[in-house]
């Protein structure tokens, strides 16, 4: 399988944790889903990016391999989208998992949290309660106490709100910098390097 870097599915010779889901006949339910992938995805803006993949996203990485392993969560495989937004959902690593989704190889998504999933608060809610839902994915924040399969959780209740800070912080993020940028030209400084 062949994606784009800092964006894909790991494959299974970079990275031993993948495995392929059985062709077998799959656990439709949104507990079980024993036969079906585990999809731990990953997202860092371009914002906090470094070379190569980043810190951040080595200890997403590490936080949600622990957790499936310490839940059984079957099938672990990785998404990617290192230094992309999360107000779009334009992202190759988010497609591709969207894909599996839909073709039903997923039965779990999980994220460190609610803003890892995206950073758009009526596209995170439609996906979170809509579209999950209806291809049988479960879908855990680890650090919100967010899970789908208890539907009367309290803090399920707050996903909402909580959808809606992470979209203002984006917001309110851009305008800063856009901000710093604008002061930066008027007092004349480079906002570029340039190249020998």
């Amino acid at each position: 399988m062949t994606t784009a870097p800092n964006s894909a599915i790991l494959d299974p010779v970079t990275n031993p944790v993948l495995t392929v889901a059985p062709q077998s006949k799959e656990d439709t339910t949104m507990s079980g889903a024993t036969n079906k992938i585990t999809a731990l995805y990953c997202r860092l803006s371009q914002e906090d990016a470094r070379l190569g993949e980043s810190l951040s996203i080595e200890n997403q990485k590490a936080i949600l391999l622990e957790y499936a392993k310490k839940n059984h969560f079957p099938n672990p495989v990785f998404f990617v989208d290192d230094g992309y937004s999360g107000t779009s959902y334009d992202r190759p690593g988010f497609q591709s998992m969207l894909t599996e989704i839909e073709a039903g190889h997923i039965g779990i998504v999980i994220t460190k949290d609610l803003s890892r999933l995206g950073r758009n608060s009526a596209l995170t809610g439609l996906y979170t309660n809509f579209t999950f839902p209806q291809c049988g994915v479960r879908y855990i924040a680890i650090n919100d106490n967010y899970d789908t399969i208890d539907p009367n959780s309290v803090n399920n209740d707050f996903a909402g709100i909580k959808n809606w800070f992470n979209e203002f912080y984006a917001r309110d993020t851009s305008r800063k910098i856009r901000a710093v940028q604008k002061a930066k030209g008027e007092r004349g400084v480079p906002l570029t390097v340039n190249v020998p």
